[in-house]
């Protein structure tokens, strides 16, 4: 097993993919293994792929002494030194989100996108932490286990996913979980985040407890021109649980840094921003009734609507899910909005900015339009509405 060892610890880490490929680095999350990524790497093939093991979880080993939020970012900068990577995008899921955010504060030349899922600038109160630390010191993992499971998967996650994890959890040294805990609860990134200059993306689990949407609202509202995911049906890993959905926004994020030229989009590029907005399920019911005659309707689509338009980062899908929805009621486009309504709540639209642009759309596109867009939004959402 590959490590590097530091002045206050050693690292265990694994890199794949091709050589000269743009590399992704992903930090674990409080209480697991480099393991966590295994169900989200096979689809970033063509990348060159690093996990490590978070200082005292797995088989990275702890210092004679705690560390701070930026003492874990220096620990990734020096893996990649050590590995002569000059830059990566950095990747993160709750306590690797913090390390990210910190890692682009510290070191924002080597930063060339950065993902942040799951996670928080600030977790008060301190009293909670040290209650958690205090329980875990004395009586070990199992304290917590069931409790800290319960809050990282909603109820219908598929238990083999599940239980590799809670192994995991139960087999990190305590001491290591109880120091990641202390650096958690003396963090506060608040007031640095709006100094982070690289491209970010925000991924947020819509049923998460641990780290709410709000959470990860605040960072968005901090980082200039930072774009925010709210991940349906999902908990706080959701990198575990639903892994073929954030693999599909992770990689739209990173295509953009690789942007083929105009007419250059595959069908392969456009199939994972089609898939990443609309759902994979959907997609592959599309192409699969496509047959023989709409075959090549469907390669149009998804090379030209998915790669040239919903690929280019010109604008953030947000705004483009919010121009769908308006032209399709200005157009009467009853199916194409019902489609898309869905992908806009999960492209960060609120239900407070969709009813305004329905209200707005009765000025410029005629009060039956607005109308039937409102029947529309009901049909789709039902008692999400409330």
């Amino acid at each position: 097993m590959p490590q590097i060892t530091l002045a206050n610890a050693t690292l265990a880490y694994t890199l794949t993919g091709p050589e000269g490929a743009p590399v992704v680095a992903f930090s674990n999350s409080l209480g697991t293994t480099r393991a966590m990524w295994d169900a989200l790497l096979p689809a970033l093939r063509g990348y060159r792929v690093l996990t490590y093991d978070t200082r005292g979880h797995g088989a990275s080993t702890l210092g004679p002494q705690g560390a701070t939020i930026d003492d874990l970012a220096d620990d990734l900068a020096a893996l990649l030194d050590a590995l002569a990577i000059e830059r990566a995008h950095a990747v993160g899921l709750s306590l690797g989100g913090m390390t990210a955010q910190a890692f682009a504060l510290r070191h924002p030349a080597r930063v060339r996108g950065l993902v942040l899922m799951a996670t928080s600038a600030h977790m008060p109160p301190p009293e909670a932490w040290a209650d958690r630390v205090t329980l875990v010191r004395r009586d070990g993992m199992a304290a917590i286990a069931d409790a800290v499971l319960t809050r990282w998967f909603t109820p219908a996650a598929d238990a083999s996913r599940i239980s590799p994890v809670g192994e995991a959890f139960l087999a990190v040294d305590p001491e290591g979980y109880a120091r990641a805990c202390e650096t958690i609860a003396a963090m506060d990134l608040r007031e640095r985040i709006s100094g982070i200059a690289a491209p970010t993306l925000i991924l947020a689990g819509a049923d998460d407890p641990a780290t709410p949407v709000a959470h990860m609202e605040e960072i968005r509202a901090r980082i200039p021109d930072a774009e925010l995911v709210v991940i349906p049906r999902a908990a706080h890993l959701f990198a575990v649980e639903r892994p073929d959905v954030t693999a599909s926004h992770l990689l739209a994020f990173l295509a953009r840094f690789d942007r083929p030229a105009p007419g250059g989009w595959s069908f392969e590029d456009g199939l994972v921003n089609r898939k990443a907005v609309l759902g994979a399920a959907h997609v592959e019911r599309s192409l699969a009734a496509a047959g023989a005659f709409a075959g090549p309707w469907q390669d149009f689509i998804t090379r030209y609507a998915w790669g040239e338009i919903w690929g280019d980062p010109t604008l953030p899908r947000k705004t483009r899910s919010m121009l769908t929805l308006t032209m399709m009621i200005a157009l009467h486009r009853e199916e194409e909005f019902k489609l898309h309504v869905r992908p806009a709540l999960g492209n960060g639209v609120s239900l407070d900015e969709l009813r305004a642009l329905l209200l707005q759309s009765a000025i410029y596109a005629g009060v039956p339009a607005a109308n039937a867009a409102f029947r529309w939004v009901r049909e789709v959402l039902g008692e999400e509405l409330g």
